[in-house]
């Protein structure tokens, strides 16, 4: 996928959209039928929204490579964090609205018709967020209803995005760096004024655990600026060979704009911190019962209902249990829960990398030799290839306290930079060896990279769907890679690489029992994480640093195994419609081809290829 912190490209300016319903006619369609003039609007509406992304959100433009041309000014800039522009990345498709419902659906057909119904969906969801006053959507795309955490906020995002994505070949290129970071300074004060406002007039302060973190955290950053900002941007002129004093120009502004704005936000955090309440859900705040409804339908793309897909979760876990708990037994684990025992299982010190520069180095050369070995496999069940390939890298030190264990990050949409696969080595004890791979196969190939690069590279889709991102589809998607790796045998010769594939799915299905807990049941921070160690037996700093993910993020860490339960029972219910006809390299590119979308419009999309096939 693109870097979860970029799945969209950003938010647009006011007067979007005008007249896209004075064509007739269109283009020939991919089946060479003529288009009906309701598609061919939908297609140049859907330009124009991707348009105003790139101009909204510079971050995005430089992401997918498009911040170059006629676009090269967007290089010089980062996306707003002010009030107005709190819907981010959904800002424009809020705005979309009415353009939308102005295009006729009913002759629309195919792909035509997902890609209308996937577009009409996420603008929907965008028009319900903008009625909310407080939060906004994050960089990841989440609806999220605190400006500053752990996980949100430009502090987060920002200097990592700069070191790891921002290219420097020319003067003109530096240049750009530094006005990006004159830029930051005034967004961090931007965020400021959004957490005083939301703690002043809604009563929506992070709980205090969240604040301790983000304050951690923010005193690293303060504490390390030239390394962090600075220092980049020497190393880069310095391999172009661009003369100057860029690093005395950078130290300028990191050291006077940035560090006061950082000072300030400090400042601020402190001052709420004493009304911050231990409660960990957003049920317990100002209109939150209705925000988490909000987020729910958001993150899965269904209309479950919290109590609905709390019991979900219970179900699933009793059932990766049942499958885990043999295996245990194989190995002599016979006492206590299946959580205890695999906490037992990944403490034993054969299966850890030490905790050290060169166990850290050891655990990422593993890495990359499970997806050399998974890559060779991909052709046996995918049509197509993704070109770009993806490197291997280490969450930055500066924010793994706070990051999630692992993500990915789609590479540009010209192929020039590669996808990446960030693994968080905070502390290696958290990654005993048979839990790797599993990981591997759901942040790389056959998941997130494989398919957010097919979408990128896909011929015929429109720019704004190879960007759109769905969690359901997304993460659900990841999930169901790490199962059809375990269908590919890639556990054969690591067997207890199975638990670590059990135990994922495990974690997943508690993900939903946790975050409805947390956010609709009451349960406390510390009922969690002891829910997390007994069920799944992950490691406590591990368990603790999810928890706190999922107060953050209400309802997204239910995307995941809903997601795939979904993805799997299409599948299955394709092979039976289909029984000798069904082609699982067919299957793969029906769910792939169209780019993600939401599950109910998936649903249709994989039952007429059944039915055509």
């Amino acid at each position: 996928m693109l870097n979860r912190r970029h799945l969209l490209l950003g938010a647009a300016g006011s007067g979007l959209l005008t007249a896209c319903g004075t064509l007739s006619t269109g283009p020939a369609s991919p089946t060479g039928t003529e288009r009906p003039p309701a598609a061919t609007m939908a297609r140049i509406l859907y330009d124009q929204i991707f348009e105003a992304f790139l101009i909204a959100s510079p971050i995005g433009a430089t992401g997918l490579g498009l911040d170059v041309g006629e676009r090269a000014h967007l290089k010089s800039r980062l996306d707003s964090r002010s009030y107005t522009d709190r819907l981010n990345v959904l800002k424009p498709l809020a705005e979309a609205a009415p353009a939308l419902a102005a295009i006729d659906r009913a002759p629309l057909r195919g792909r035509d018709l997902s890609d209308f119904d996937t577009v009409v969906w996420m603008s929907d969801r965008a028009v319900e967020i903008a009625a909310v006053p407080f939060g906004g959507v994050d960089s990841y795309m989440y609806p999220c209803p605190y400006v500053i955490s752990q996980l949100t906020g430009s502090y987060q995002a920002v200097p990592d995005f700069l070191d790891s994505q921002h290219s420097v070949e020319t003067a003109d290129d530096a240049e750009a760096y530094l006005s990006r970071l004159s830029d930051f300074a005034e967004n961090l004060g931007h965020e400021t004024e959004r957490a005083a406002v939301d703690a002043s007039d809604h009563r929506i302060v992070p709980p205090d655990f969240v604040l301790d973190k983000a304050l951690t955290q923010l005193g690293a950053l303060r504490a390390g600026l030239d390394a962090m900002l600075v220092q980049p941007l020497v190393r880069k002129t310095a391999e172009a060979g661009l003369a100057g004093d860029w690093g005395g120009r950078a130290g300028g502004i990191v050291n006077g704009p940035i560090a006061s704005a950082l000072d300030a936000q400090i400042a601020q955090l402190r001052r709420i911190r004493p009304s911050a309440i231990h409660d960990a859900g957003i049920g317990a705040r100002r209109g939150g019962e209705a925000y988490y409804d909000l987020c729910l339908r958001f993150q899965t793309s269904t209309g479950l209902s919290p109590a609905e897909a709390h019991q979900i979760g219970l179900d699933q876990v009793a059932q990766i249990q049942a499958l885990a708990d043999p295996l245990l037994r194989e190995r002599g684990y016979t006492d206590g829960s299946v959580g205890a025992r695999l906490t037992a299982f990944g403490q034993d010190p054969r299966h850890l990398y030490p905790n050290t520069d060169e166990g850290r180095a050891a655990l990422l050369a593993d890495l990359n030799r499970q997806v050399e070995a998974v890559t060779a496999r991909m052709p046996e069940v995918f049509e197509r290839m993704p070109r770009a390939r993806v490197e291997v890298r280490r969450v930055p030190v500066a924010i793994e306290l706070g990051a999630p264990r692992g993500y990915a990050q789609t590479g540009s949409l010209d192929g020039s930079r590669p996808g990446a696969y960030y693994i968080n080595l905070v502390d290696t004890a958290i990654w005993p060896r048979w839990a790797l791979p599993t990981l591997t196969y759901h942040e790389s190939l056959p998941g997130h990279h494989l398919q957010g690069s097919l979408a990128l590279e896909a011929e015929g889709t429109p720019l704004l769907h190879k960007t759109l991102g769905f969690n359901a589809y997304g993460e659900g998607w990841a999930l169901y890679a790490e199962q059809l790796a375990a269908e590919l045998g890639m556990y054969d010769d690591f067997p207890e690489g199975m638990l670590g594939y059990h135990q994922s799915f495990l974690y997943r299905a508690a993900r939903i029992v946790i975050d409805t807990g947390i956010h609709a049941l009451g349960w406390s921070r510390e009922q969690a994480i002891a829910y997390m160690i007994e069920t799944v037996g992950l490691a406590p700093g591990a368990a603790e640093s999810e928890c706190e993910r999922y107060c953050v993020w209400p309802g997204q860490a239910c995307g995941y195994k809903i997601g795939h339960t979904e993805i799997d029972r299409m599948r299955t219910e394709a092979r039976a419609r289909m029984g000798e006809r069904f082609d699982i390299k067919g299957f793969h590119s029906a769910v792939l081809d169209g780019g993600a979308m939401p599950l109910d419009v998936l649903e249709r999309v994989v039952r007429e290829w059944s039915e055509r096939a």
